[in-house]
This record gives C-alpha cells, sequence and structure tokens, in this order.
C-alpha cells in the first residue's frame, strides 16, 4: 500500500493524501521523504492550482510513528541531526509552496502533523477534530515545527500549549486562529473555497504568497515601503494583470476563470 498518495484533477486541484490509516498517518522516514519529493514535484507543474493536504480514515495524522522514534532513540547525535533536517525541510516545502494549499483536518492532528496543518494558507477542519503538541510527554519539544505554530497561533498560546501538550478540541483551534473554518463535511466546503480561489490570478496568487512570506518579520521601514512597492508594480506589469484589467473593463471572464465554476469531483488521473 502506498504511504502517500496523490491525485489530480482536470482543474488542476492536486490532493495528497496521507495513507497510513492503519498507523492513523502518523509519519515517518518514507512519508516525510514522499511528501517532500510530492510537494516538490507539484510545485514545478504550471496547471496546478490548488493543493489539499488531508489524512485517509478517521484521523489527518497522529505525529511521529512509534517505530520512527524507536529508530531515532538508537542514533548517534549527528544522525538524529540529519533526521530532524527531513522533517525540517519538509516544513519548508509546504510552507514554501508557490500555490494555494489546504489542510483538510479530522480526527487527531498531533505533534508535526500539527506543524504540517501551520505551514498551510488556510485549514479547514471537522468538529470533531482535535490538536495538540504533545511531545513533552515524550521528554521531547516541538522544535522543527514551533517558527509556524508561533506564527499561526502567537508565542503567548505557544507557550501555554507547548508546555502543557493539553489536546486543544477544534472550537479552541478556530478561536486560537489554528484554523479558519469548521465544517461538517469538508469536501463540500473545501469545494466552495476552491471555486473562490480559482477566480484569482495564479501568478498573482504566486506573488502574493512570495510578498507575504517577505513582509510577515519586516518592521514598517523604507526597505519594507520600497519592497512592497516593486511587488505591485512587478504585478501590474505582468500578462495575466493586463489580461485581468481588460477582462473587467471588457466585462468578460478573464482567461483563467473559464472553469472555475465547474464542479468537478475533487480527484482525477492519479499519479504514482
Amino acid at each position: 500500500m502506498q504511504a502517500l498518495l496523490m491525485e489530480t484533477d482536470t482543474r488542476g486541484i492536486c490532493r495528497l493524501t496521507l495513507n497510513r490509516s492503519q498507523s492513523a498517518n502518523a509519519l515517518d522516514e518514507q512519508l516525510i521523504s514522499d511528501l517532500i519529493d510530492a510537494l516538490e514535484h507539484l510545485a514545478t507543474l504550471r496547471d496546478c492550482r490548488v493543493l489539499l493536504l488531508q489524512g485517509a480514515g478517521k484521523h489527518f495524522s497522529a505525529g511521529a510513528d512509534l517505530g520512527w522514534m524507536q529508530r531515532q532513540a538508537q542514533m548517534d547525535y549527528d544522525a538524529n541531526v540529519e533526521d530532524a533536517a527531513r522533517l525540517a525541510k519538509l516544513m519548508q516545502v509546504l510552507d514554501e509552496f508557490p500555490k494555494p494549499t489546504i489542510a483538510l483536518v479530522q480526527g487527531a492532528a498531533y505533534g508535526g502533523a500539527l506543524g504540517l496543518i501551520c505551514c498551510c494558507d488556510i485549514v479547514l477542519a471537522a468538529e470533531s477534530a482535535r490538536f495538540c503538541l504533545s511531545e513533552v510527554k515524550l521528554g521531547l519539544i516541538p522544535a522543527v515545527i514551533s517558527p509556524y505554530v508561533n506564527r499561526s497561533i502567537g508565542m503567548r498560546q505557544l507557550r501555554r500549549y507547548a508546555l502543557s501538550a493539553e489536546v486543544i478540541d477544534a472550537f479552541t483551534a478556530l478561536q486560537l486562529g489554528l484554523v479558519h473554518q469548521l465544517a461538517s463535511e469538508l469536501d463540500h466546503s473545501a469545494a466552495k473555497l476552491i471555486d473562490a480561489i480559482l477566480q484569482g490570478s495564479p501568478e498573482a496568487q504566486r506573488q502574493c504568497k512570495s510578498l507575504l512570506a517577505k513582509v510577515n518579520d519586516k518592521s514598517f521601514d523604507d526597505s519594507l515601503r520600497i519592497l512592497t512597492a516593486r511587488a505591485i508594480a512587478d504585478a501590474r506589469s505582468s500578462s495575466e494583470a493586463h489580461e485581468g484589467m481588460s477582462a473587467f473593463f471588457e466585462k468578460r471572464a478573464a482567461s483563467w476563470q473559464v472553469s472555475a465554476n465547474t464542479h468537478a469531483p475533487l480527484s482525477g488521473g492519479k499519479h504514482d
């Protein structure tokens, strides 16, 4: 059985499904490597418009696989650094993915899985979903995921939940900003969100993600002013901006919006 499934439909909706339901989609070395490879591949595809990340079965992901943790305990320091660096790379590759990303979360999302969620642009969660930074209960710390969780919920809340390892219910996660929306039917809510995303220019969305990553930690000074001025100038001179403005004044759909409202199934040709 493949640990990771990759599907793409005719509109460019790419779905990555963690497929280790027998172990609650726990992360191990192979699944981490498969995710990195898949994300790096999809990032190069012009036709990829939106990335969906989900888990098969009852849970999004229970965090680290028990067998993987046992192997870590036998590693020397250098091997542990290399092993952790792979997880850190996964977080970075997902966080920097150039297309809009949506996490669909049901059941448990613990440990490293919570990091994956915080690296996605948008998070939809079932009302029964639950979240936890469980590392300290095992004598560990949420190290490589901490920058992304901090960005999502802030240091004040991170200090509480990283130290207490409390389980966070879906409603609290919504209040914290860990998730954007609770949904009784994840695929239905995702379909509506995807239709909204497909109305936007693919190039503008790529530029927007790049800009937001740069301004996130910058203070309000002259360098930020120059950065943002150049960013909008670059956007204005792009071919998609010319098409978008022309379409607006001509009262027609832009070229990328042709198929935006066709409610096709969120699956398509499967790629191994």
